[in-house]
């Protein structure tokens, strides 16, 4: 039987590998090779000009440390997912950094692999916050053509 795609959603924060083991434990736990999903997980990465924001005299000479910082993070999030993966015994698995504002990565690679289900993490962000960097999960829980799932961090009890 073809298994159903989920994508999940990671980037650098803890609220995302909260999401990804969360994800793991519900849907592939405790055999993953039972698990009616193929996983897909995906790392938007922005862009050098997209992270330095304004563009303007002297931003050409920082884009290129940018690109590095930017490419070791992802190379840093990949790691951290592979390790999660390997620790809830999940080894089949495809990884993949897309560059672009996350909002459209996840739902475009929602798209191309046909997708039926969409995990993100939810930052807890304040109003303020969200409505500056705009919300993720609130994008992609309207334009997603599949279910979605976000997945919130439990607060720590004092």
């Amino acid at each position: 039987m073809e298994k159903s795609v989920m994508v999940v959603g990671i980037d650098d924060s803890e609220h995302s590998f909260y999401a990804l083991d969360w994800t793991l434990q519900h849907f592939f736990s405790p055999s993953p090779e039972n698990s009616p999903f193929k996983l897909v997980i995906v790392h938007g990465k922005p862009s050098a000009a997209m992270a330095v924001g304004i563009i303007g005299p002297g931003t050409a000479d920082v884009v290129p440390y940018v690109e590095a910082d930017l490419k070791k993070i992802a190379g840093r999030v990949l790691e951290k997912a592979k390790e999660i993966c390997s620790a809830q015994l999940v080894k089949d698995v495809i990884l993949e950094v897309v560059e672009g504002d996350p909002r459209n990565v996840l739902c475009e690679t929602v798209e191309k692999h046909h997708a039926s289900m969409l995990v993100v993490g939810s930052h807890g962000y304040g109003a303020i916050k969200r409505a500056v960097l705009g919300s993720v999960s609130d994008y992609c829980a309207h334009h997603a053509h599949c279910s979605v799932v976000i997945v919130k961090k439990p607060k720590a009890k004092n």
